[in-house]
């Protein structure tokens, strides 16, 4: 694992992860297309330093989101400084609540969690799904634009869109492009289609990334090359934070289109240069 390949794999996992073209996607056809390092050939490690870097965007950019969901939650339980304020008061406590339901639906992948992981040396099927995404994406982009926002969305809204992550969870479609584009079927808006989906993204990669930190130090650690993953992690952490900030500013034009066209392009590229080579 040299630095480039680290700074490489860290730029494409932020990017990818938040702008909805498939992270798991584009670094596994890297990895089988070209060789470069990452978790499928013994780097489990770098692979959840990787994904924690992304989580520490989402963090940067959602804090205040992040800190009123945990202050007002702990209130409604009494638990917390601002104890005893109306629910209506509490919008923080009730998104907390939604990401909750949409996350308990994961649950039923634990089952088939070792055959989705078989898929990703695949790099035909990986540009099916991408081809798939790209045309959810055209399809999110003539939709009618919703207008509920946390105060509207329904428990239905919540488990809608949390199965919705649970199909995503197949290698090579975009979690962040499905669980948007299911929130902008439910009625949601589209800003908060995004920030809705970012958000549930914490649970997800936090409990996915405590199995692998296991699994991780239960395999071994080559300690020599932490350092290389930590620049790795500091790239994805970056880009990730460029990439929200971007698909935020895109959200509030309502175009996902470029998108769709490029996931399009990657997804063929990827299907002709595996028959090719």
């Amino acid at each position: 694992m040299s630095v480039g390949n680290a700074i490489l794999l860290g730029l494409v996992q932020g990017i990818t992860e938040f702008l909805p073209v498939s992270s798991s996607g584009h670094l596994s056809i890297l990895n089988n297309l070209f060789g470069l390092t990452t978790a499928e050939n013994g780097h489990l490690l770098f692979d959840v330093l990787l994904h924690l870097g992304t989580l520490i965007s989402i963090l940067v950019v959602y804090g205040q989101d992040v800190k009123d969901m945990v202050v007002e939650t702990l209130s409604l339980m009494n638990l917390g400084p601002q104890s005893g304020l109306q629910r209506d008061r509490k919008p923080g406590a009730r998104l907390f609540f939604m990401i909750v339901i949409a996350t308990l639906p994961l649950l039923l992948i634990l089952p088939i969690k070792d055959l989705l992981e078989g898929l990703y040396d695949k790099s035909i099927f990986l540009g099916v799904a991408l081809i798939l995404t790209g045309c959810m994406l055209y399809v999110s982009d003539r939709m009618t634009p919703g207008t509920k926002n946390v105060g509207g969305m329904t428990l239905l809204d919540a488990l809608i869109i949390g199965l919705c992550q649970c199909v995503a969870v197949i290698p090579g479609l975009s979690r962040s492009g499905t669980t948007i584009t299911a929130g902008i079927a439910t009625g949601l808006k589209r800003d908060f289609a995004v920030k809705f989906s970012f958000l549930l993204s914490i649970p997800a990669v936090l409990g996915a990334n405590i199995l692998s930190l296991i699994d991780a130090f239960r395999d071994g650690v080559d300690w020599s090359l932490v350092p290389a993953y930590l620049i790795g992690m500091a790239a994805a952490m970056i880009s990730g934070i460029v990439a929200i900030e971007l698909l935020k500013y895109i959200a509030r034009r309502g175009k996902f289109g470029g998108f769709a066209y490029y996931c399009w392009v990657v997804g063929a590229l990827s299907i002709i240069l595996t028959m090719i080579f």
